[in-house]
């Protein structure tokens, strides 16, 4: 008889390499099975074909994943121009071939065409779900539908290197960008086609690739060291306005009441933290000037 794994109570974030081939949810739940945690969620879908920064939330953290899924995120993609597949990646069939050649100065020519707002279609061979199911499956079935385009913001883009009609581009983007679309489309302003050949998301927010962990890493590490790599629960939303209360109002913050603060309040979702320095989760000032909780923590 197999004895039960204990869950633990983890709480923070971490940041994973997500490998090649792992979906983010298979990388999710291989992590939390790793770390025996009673809770985590992943922020914001990376394909299989795609590598790189996917923080990982535990416990109290996955109360504020959310935020760094609406968080701006940075990629480097490679695009191989002259040929275009029924997925916009290396996994689909050729749908066409051109004999071109595409350098770095056509690249460059023609990128600022992308950036700022733009308007994107959403590629079925995509996780976006209609009727209750994802894309994808859709198009395995050879089905295709009609989809709304939508607004999304390029906020850089550049070439990092070119050569024989594959180019490494880098792009920072707002949520919701399809990276393969984008791809797809500057191949189709060059009169070449194009599809993904990798895609690695090098940052989330402020988390960098520089500071993440592998799966094959974990797996070889004591409990206390991947423990050690956990952020704190509040670097998911540093973006936010700090604000910090008397022990009197933090008091009653904690009990789920809102607490008056005297001082000019920024607009919109606050962190707030004790004058201790415990956070305490994420508030928002009501009409009568009281900070009233939204989200708060047990830690």
């Amino acid at each position: 008889m197999q004895t039960k794994r204990i869950k633990r109570a983890v709480n923070g974030v971490l940041l994973l390499d997500k490998p090649y081939g792992f979906s983010s949810n298979q990388a999710l739940q291989k992590v939390k099975w790793i770390y025996q945690a009673q809770k985590a969620g992943h922020t914001g879908t990376l394909d299989p074909l795609a590598t790189g920064v996917l923080p990982i939330c535990f416990g109290e953290a996955t109360k504020f994943a959310q935020h760094l899924t609406d968080e701006n995120k940075t990629y480097i993609a490679t695009v191989k121009f002259g040929v275009t597949t029924t997925t916009g990646d290396k996994e689909g069939d050729v749908v066409n071939q051109v004999d071109c050649q595409v350098t770095q100065a056509d690249i460059e020519r023609v990128l600022p065409q992308f950036m700022g707002e733009i308007t994107q279609v959403p590629p079925m061979y995509s996780a976006l779900k209609v009727n209750g199911k994802p894309l994808y499956e859709y198009a395995r079935d050879g089905v295709e539908l009609e989809r709304a385009p939508r607004q999304v913001t390029i906020h850089a883009l550049r070439v990092l290197a070119c050569s024989d009609n594959s180019a490494e581009i880098e792009v920072c983007c707002s949520k919701g960008t399809y990276i393969r679309t984008l791809g797809e489309d500057i191949g189709k302003a060059l009169h070449a086609g194009a599809h993904l050949t990798a895609l690695r998301r090098t940052a989330t927010a402020t988390y960098q690739i520089a500071h993440t962990v592998t799966i094959e890493a974990l797996e070889h590490m004591t409990v206390e060291q991947r423990d050690a790599l956990l952020l704190p629960v509040d670097t998911a939303i540093s973006a936010l306005p700090k604000i910090e209360l008397h022990e009197d109002a933090a008091y009653y913050f904690k009990q789920g009441n809102p607490v008056w603060l005297s001082g000019n309040i920024p607009a919109g979702e606050l962190r707030i933290y004790s004058e201790a320095g415990l956070f305490l989760g994420v508030g928002q000032q009501q009409r009568d000037g009281r900070i009233a909780p939204k989200r708060v923590v047990n830690l």
